[in-house]
């Protein structure tokens, strides 16, 4: 018979092993500090201070490259909301109280180092900036009122949320490095990008006990993140044209978020080996099969349609330079 626990007494039995994952976390990750990423020496004073306002022309970030650092920082910024909902979800007491601490003083760094990074470089808008980050962290992240109706307050499905999302950031800071053209950029963003890997590293090995300890509830948490997946920066301003252009550049596009992120992911806790779901459990298993070949062909007509608009556009500069 499939058990079948509450989120409390779910978060007992794994607390001996969030402890022994905390403890592993600790003993491999790099404590850095974020001045020592930053190009100092290219800063100068903004017009509150008696230097010059920021200019367009001083930016030496693509378009592509601003959009993507923009929405990587926004997206640290909102760590207020993210802390409350770990602090709800995982309990504030124990081993996950710890980590939830040490989770969200690591990831403070990670909006610390990047805002630094654009000030001293100058490389977007500062006034722009500061506006998105007051908009996007007031109205906060959490789940939507259908999710809430749906799911209420379910630990399994943050837990199978942020090893997805942790990864999904990683691939997006270690994009958007290589498109910075600044090495120093590239050196920071590959900084952070080590970091949101131990964090999806300690999210995955809890998840994977979870599906371990309660089969059937953990698969269909899984299965409803991977088919109603949303990453953490939805909401903030312009996400959505930002969005369209990192996946057009290849920052963050559908075959990354499905080769990169859900796959390997799926593949770690052996979701189609397993043999310890139910008859229930198999149902909702194959629904997933089915979503991913969805999401395969989704992935096939988002690169054609790619390809078109990039072909149109390289002949247009062609066309231009003649």
């Amino acid at each position: 018979m499939v058990r079948k626990l509450s989120d409390l007494a779910i978060l007992a039995e794994l607390e001996p092993i969030a402890e022994s994952n905390l403890n592993r976390h600790l003993s491999v990750t790099t404590d850095w500090n974020p001045h020592d990423y930053v190009p100092w020496d290219r800063g100068r004073g903004y017009a509150g201070a008696g230097g010059k306002a920021w200019s367009e022309e001083e930016s030496q970030l693509s378009a592509v490259a601003q959009a993507a650092m923009i929405t990587n920082l926004l997206t640290e910024d909102n760590l207020p909301s993210y802390h409350r909902q770990a602090g709800a979800y995982f309990s504030l007491d124990d081993a996950w109280g710890t980590w939830v601490g040490r989770w969200t003083a690591e990831e403070n760094r990670h909006g610390i180092v990047l805002r630094d990074y654009l000030l001293v470089a100058r490389g977007v808008d500062p006034v722009a900036l500061e506006r998105a980050r007051m908009e996007h962290v007031t109205n906060g992240f959490g789940p939507t009122a259908e999710e809430e109706e749906r799911h209420k307050t379910d630990f399994l499905l943050s837990i199978a949320y942020v090893t997805f999302q942790e990864l999904a950031t990683r691939v997006s800071h270690r994009n958007t490095g290589r498109v910075c053209n600044d090495p120093v950029a590239d050196r920071l963003l590959q900084r952070v990008a080590a970091d949101e890997n131990l964090h999806m590293i300690f999210y995955r090995n809890m998840c994977a006990a979870a599906i371990d300890l309660v089969p059937d509830q953990a698969l269909e948490a899984v299965a409803s993140v991977v088919e109603n997946f949303r990453m953490p920066g939805q909401g903030m301003p312009n996400f959505r044209r930002n969005g369209v252009m990192m996946a057009k550049h290849g920052i963050y596009d559908p075959r990354q978020h499905l080769d990169d992120v859900v796959k390997p992911v799926l593949r770690q806790w052996r979701i189609f080996e397993r043999t310890d779901f139910s008859a229930e459990g198999e149902q909702r298993r194959e629904q997933l099969a089915a979503h991913l070949e969805d999401l395969q062909r989704q992935v096939f007509k988002f690169e054609e349609q790619r390809d078109r608009l990039l072909a149109r556009e390289a002949r247009k500069l062609e066309a231009q330079a003649v």
